[in-house]
């Protein structure tokens, strides 16, 4: 394989989404090539034009007429060519870009751990912008270019052997110092794309939390750590548009240098009578249209490059692998479903902390329509319980089981369909609020929306937003409290009705009168369900049928609020920071 094909080669991954296009595409190049023939004829026009068109009067008004005639079937294919392979550049991208973030949503948190998402959205945003430039029209000039440099030489050849083969010896000259620079350019094309990504970051992370920002005063200092990145993008894209600029005059300097040396001597051959006046004509002119498109080429070699660049980078998006999937031969999960869960001597360290770990040999059976709650400090692995068994990770020892089935010999999907939960973190959705509890069962009715909404004591404070259901709730949910974020979230839960339902601290925002409605709906939705609750807030627990205290990833004691209070230190410690004396 040849050195440019090699270099190109992220450029193949792109054939899978032109495959579908073929009729497009193949439309494209047909219009493509009879522009490219008209165009090639024009020189020959315009040279009987000079040698017979001025010796009749009468033949000259033909000849000029068949100009026209060229001229305007050049136009109608060149402006064909240029719609097709517009539309052909934005749907090759469009899918691309679906077919990027199709892959990433799908990846587990353990990727997110050691990737940014502002490197992610740089990648499907500018990254896919340049892949569209030479998708679409870039592959129109460089085909029109490389047909137009094809077809003038060999009209160059026909027209005069000799200065054509003058013309052949030059082109090496011409091409080997651009396809040296180029090379430079899609180094420098990666590197740009990767302080890009950077500044992405920086200001994805900031916006994000723009309230902690101005609240301790770190405007000035985020806006220096962002200037700081764009400096540094900027540093690297002027280093990039210097050599594509020196890529620019060389190609022009080589190109119109060969051209002037050329038609230098083709001048001669009309003084001493080898060529005509209408052959110089012909000739000047295809030599005009190969400096062109060698031109062109030399300005598409470096863009190609950087295509090439950025499409390296969404192919190393797209061959990214998952650490959970699907098994070839999934398990069928028990139907109906029971609920039953088991942990059996479970052990897990996340990937960023391979040495540390979240659970060991975590060993906890929940029968069907019971609630059991998880208690401990910070740290000792409640809410790792929950990640294990919505199956974002997998255990590095021993199993879980839903319904005697190993939950990673089953479709992570069907397992997550039984799951309902209630994050302590609340995400909201720029959305409206009927549409971000639907999220809980994308099929629901608009009534059985408002139901779980009513169930969750979210009505009532729904009602109140300008558009009521309708109203956008703002990027993150910025329009709510935090205890109103939290009831959207039980809401979605109840609105999923699963078999199992996860808490995780899911009255922690809630002020004391909407603690009171939503325990009560959750203990609607609790009865007959099999119930996991992580809780740090053990008045909120103390009615569990059984309450699980875990540190440092082991459960060290299990039984009612009473017994614990007798039998376990660490739950009695924690039970009077809370309580206080009556503990």
């Amino acid at each position: 394989m040849s050195a440019i094909p090699s270099r190109l080669a992220p450029l193949r991954a792109l054939w899978p989404f032109l495959r579908p296009y073929t009729g497009t595409l193949a439309a494209a190049l047909v219009a493509l090539a009879v522009a490219g023939v008209a165009m090639l004829v024009l020189p020959v026009s315009v040279r009987y034009v000079i040698d017979h068109g001025f010796l009749a009067a009468g033949s000259i008004d033909r000849y000029f007429l068949w100009l026209i005639a060229i001229a305007g079937v050049f136009a109608v294919s060149a402006a064909l060519r240029y719609y097709l392979v517009s539309w052909l550049g934005e749907r090759v991208v469009a899918d691309l870009r679906a077919a990027v973030y199709a892959h990433v949503i799908r990846m587990s948190p353990s990727f997110f751990e050691i990737t940014r998402s502002g490197e992610v959205l740089s990648r499907l945003g500018t990254d896919t912008t340049l892949v569209q430039s030479i998708a679409g029209v870039g592959i129109s000039i460089t085909l029109r270019s490389v047909l137009t440099l094809a077809g003038s030489l060999v009209m160059l050849t026909v027209t005069s052997p000799h200065l054509a083969g003058l013309i052949l010896v030059l082109v090496p000259v011409v091409v080997v110092p651009l396809l040296l620079v180029g090379r430079r350019v899609r180094r420098l094309s990666r590197d740009s794309q990767d302080r890009i990504a950077d500044t992405s970051n920086v200001a994805n992370e900031t916006l994000n939390a723009i309230e902690t920002v101005q609240a301790f005063t770190l405007e000035g200092l985020q806006s220096d750590r962002y200037a700081h990145s764009v400096m540094g993008a900027f540093t690297t894209s002027v280093r990039r548009v210097r050599v594509r600029a020196w890529l620019t005059a060389i190609g022009i300097v080589l190109v119109f240098g060969a051209v002037v040396f050329v038609l230098w001597m083709g001048a001669h051959a009309v003084v001493a009578g080898r060529m005509s006046a209408g052959e110089l004509g012909q000739f000047l002119l295809y030599a005009m249209f190969i400096a062109g498109a060698a031109a062109s080429l030399s300005e598409m070699w470096g863009e190609v490059q950087r295509a090439a660049g950025a499409m390296e980078r969404l192919v190393e998006l797209l061959h990214a692998t998952s650490a959970i999937v699907a098994p070839p031969r999934p398990r069928t999960l028990p139907e109906p479903g029971e609920g039953r869960l088991r942990f059996e001597a479970v052990g897990f360290s996340y990937p960023s902390r391979p040495g540390e770990l979240a659970l060991d040999d975590f060993t906890l059976e929940v029968n069907p329509g019971t609630t059991v709650a998880l208690v401990g400090p910070s740290g000792a692995g409640k809410s790792t319980v929950i990640r294990l068994l919505l199956r974002f990770y997998d255990p590095t020892a021993g199993r879980i089981l839903l319904d005697d089935i190993d939950i990673a010999a089953a479709d992570p999907a069907a397992v997550r369909a039984r799951i309902g939960l209630v994050p302590q973190e609340t995400v909201v959705f720029a959305e409206s609020a009927l549409e971000n509890i639907r999220y809980g069962r994308p099929g629901a009715s608009d009534e059985e929306v408002r139901a779980a909404a009513r169930a969750a004591a979210a009505d009532e404070f729904i009602e109140r937003l300008p558009q009521g259901y309708d109203t956008f709730l703002g990027e993150r949910g910025a329009r709510l409290s935090g205890g109103q974020r939290q009831r959207i979230a039980i809401a979605r839960a109840i609105l999923k009705d699963p078999e199992i339902l996860l808490l995780d601290e899911a009255t922690s925002s809630l002020d004391a009168e909407s603690e009171q409605l939503v325990q009560a709906a959750l203990a609607k939705l609790m009865h007959g369900r099999t119930t996991l609750v992580v809780a740090h807030r053990l008045a909120t627990v103390v009615k569990a049928g059984r309450i699980v205290v875990v540190e440092r990833g082991r459960i060290i004691a299990q039984g009612t609020h009473g017994e614990l209070l007798r039998s376990s230190a660490l739950y009695a410690r924690l039970a009077a920071l809370q309580f206080g004396e009556a503990a």
